[in-house]
Order: C-alpha cells, then structure tokens, then sequence
C-alpha cells in the first residue's frame, strides 16, 4: 500500500512537470510568433491594421490608404501626379544612354525628420525657407511651436537639419523605404525668374554679385565699366539667360542650386516621391502632408507675401527681353521639369 502511495506522488510530480514543462514552451512559441510578426507589421506602411490604437498609423500609411474621407480626394491628385512623374521618367529614360546611380552626395537636399518619419526634398525658391522651417519645429521636439518665429538665415543653417547623406548606406535604404517622401515644385521659368530677381537686383545679395555676376558680366557684356567688372551688381536677364545655356557653363560643373532643375537637385526618377506639392497650391498641399504626419491642428504652413511673388505676367516681360534662340534653348534645358510635373509650354514663348 505504502509502496502504491510512493508511485501516484512520483507520478503525479512527474505530470506537474511535464504540465509545467509545456506550458513554458507554449508561451515562448507565442513571444516568438509575436516577436516575428510585429517588427514585419513596422516595416510594411501599407497594413492596415484594425486593432492598432490611435495615432500608430504613419503618414506613409494614410496617404496610400487614409481613413479620413476629407483626405480621399486629395489622395487621388496625389496619385495622378506620381504617375506623371513615372511616364515622364520612362520616356526620359527610353531616350537617354545615360544611366548613373545615387551617391550619398546626391541626397543632400533631403531633408529626415526620424519623429514623423518624413523626407523633405528642399528646392530653393519654391518656399523652402518656409518648409525648412517646419522641418525645425516637427524635428526640434518641443524646441520651437512657431515656424515664423524662426529667422530665416538661421532655416539655412546646415546643422539645424539632418540630411539623408548624413546616414549609412543601410539607413538611407531603409528611409527611402519606409519614410514619406515629399517636394515641392513650380513653373520652371517662374522659378528661374524669381532665382534672377532675389539673386541679382537685391543689394543684399552681394557674395552672388561677386560669385556669379563678375563673371557673367566679364563673358557676356562688351565693353563692361570697371565697376561692373568689379561687382557685378547690375547683371541684366539677357545675360543671365545667356549664361545658362552656354556650354562652357554646363563644363563648369553642376548649376547653383536656385536655378538647377529639380530633376537635378531631387532625382525623382531615381527615388519614388510619395507626395509632389506644387507652388500653385502651396497652402493647401503643405497642409495636407501637415495632416498626414497628424500635426494639422496644430501646425499650420506659413501663409507668403502675395504681393512680392513672382508672376507668369512678370516672366513674360523677362522672357519677351531676350532672343528667340535664347528662349529655345531655355526650355531644352528645363523641359524634363515641364514634362515631369506637368506644367505646358508657356504661351509666350516663341519656340518656331
């Protein structure tokens, strides 16, 4: 009998055991599934996930599935654009034996915020100031609330952004990957005239009289005073056309950035922008990538001075100033950037 006892205790400490056992086993295959299937969950912007609390969705998410139907439309727009950008690519890319590959120093003008998980391709005069300024206060946690608060010298401070050629080759990979891609563009010529009109008839811009006008005077104007040689303060839109399309200037190396394309700048048929605003709608479409990243009530895009800006009318009277050849060979250096973002030839261009 005593013996009998001895074997059930013996047995059923062996059966505790073997409960013991398999319950532990259990519960490491469940934290393994589990440690498995979230980092994929993080990785993947486009899972829609039902359960996931507020606010866990990033902004690579709502816009390619957005649960805001105030959002749906412009997700359309979005869309249509992106897909310009894409054919305009492939026919580029059909008649050009060019092919090269993105260095780190090719992502210089790509501005990360790691919080909000977002890329920012600046491109100077299509209110980059501005955004650089947002930029300070999504990344500054806390540090600023007002973007016009910022002064704007110290937006282009290189140190107050992080940019993705700061990264490793493996994080650049994974942010393009990941992040949210945006730029924001504008009418070539538009463009090209307001680099001319802040560059070269402010006085303030003297360190682009002295770089840039010296020399556009001394190769493009005969007879040029001793003054103008000596400060280029007075280069005319004739001259800096001229200065553009000259071949010599294409061996210098590549263009100043506020009057580079953005093809140049930004290689938006290298990397997949997500997101392409547009000058034209400037408000609305920095708002809207505000709503995304969930900051849009309470941050909102810095309203610009209406009366300062430059006009198509404005451009028109720059461009009727200089040649027909000039005017031709403008738009063959600018035109990826027409086509790509689906801006058309401007009327008063004299292209026959």
């Amino acid at each position: 009998m005593k013996q009998t006892l001895a074997e059930l205790m013996r047995m059923s400490r062996i059966c505790r055991m073997v409960f013991a056992t398999c319950l532990g086993s259990f519960i490491l295959v469940i934290f393994y599934f589990q440690s498995m299937f979230q980092p994929v969950m993080r990785r993947n912007p486009f899972v829609v996930d039902g359960c996931c609390r507020k606010g866990s969705r990033n902004a690579l998410q709502e816009l390619y599935n957005p649960t805001q139907p105030e959002l749906s439309g412009a997700a359309v727009l979005h869309q249509a654009r992106r897909d310009q950008v894409v054919d305009a690519c492939r026919v580029y890319s059909a008649s050009s034996r060019k092919r090269r590959v993105l260095t780190p120093g090719d992502l210089k003008h790509l501005v990360v915020d790691e919080d909000h998980e977002l890329i920012y391709c600046y491109v100077p005069k299509v209110a980059c100031t501005n955004w650089k300024r947002v930029m300070m206060v999504l990344t500054g946690r806390g540090k600023y609330s007002d973007p016009m608060e910022i002064p704007s010298n110290e937006a282009h401070v290189p140190s107050n952004l992080k940019t993705l050629n700061q990264y490793s080759i493996a994080e650049i990979n994974h942010r393009l990957k990941n992040y949210l891609k945006f730029l924001f563009v504008r009418e070539p010529f538009e463009r090209l005239v307001s680099a001319y009109r802040n560059k070269f008839t402010l006085k303030y811009n003297s360190s682009f009289h002295k770089r840039f006008g010296t020399r556009i005077v001394r190769r493009y104007r005969k007879n040029a005073t001793q003054e103008a040689l000596l400060n280029g303060a007075d280069v005319k839109f004739k001259e800096f056309a001229e200065y553009l399309v000259d071949p010599a200037t294409q061996r210098d190396g590549p263009l100043n950035e506020h009057w580079q394309t953005v093809y140049q700048l930004c290689h938006p048929c290298h990397i997949h922008y997500d997101m392409v605003g547009k000058y034209e709608t400037l408000e609305e479409d920095a708002n809207y990538v505000l709503r995304l990243v969930g900051v849009g009530d309470s941050l909102r895009f810095p309203s610009y001075a209406k009366s300062t800006r430059t006009t198509d009318a404005m451009t028109a009277q720059f461009f009727s100033n200089i040649s027909t050849q000039q005017q031709v060979q403008l738009y063959q250096l600018y035109k990826l950037d027409f086509l790509m973002f689906n801006y058309s030839i401007p009327s008063y261009l004299r292209l026959d």
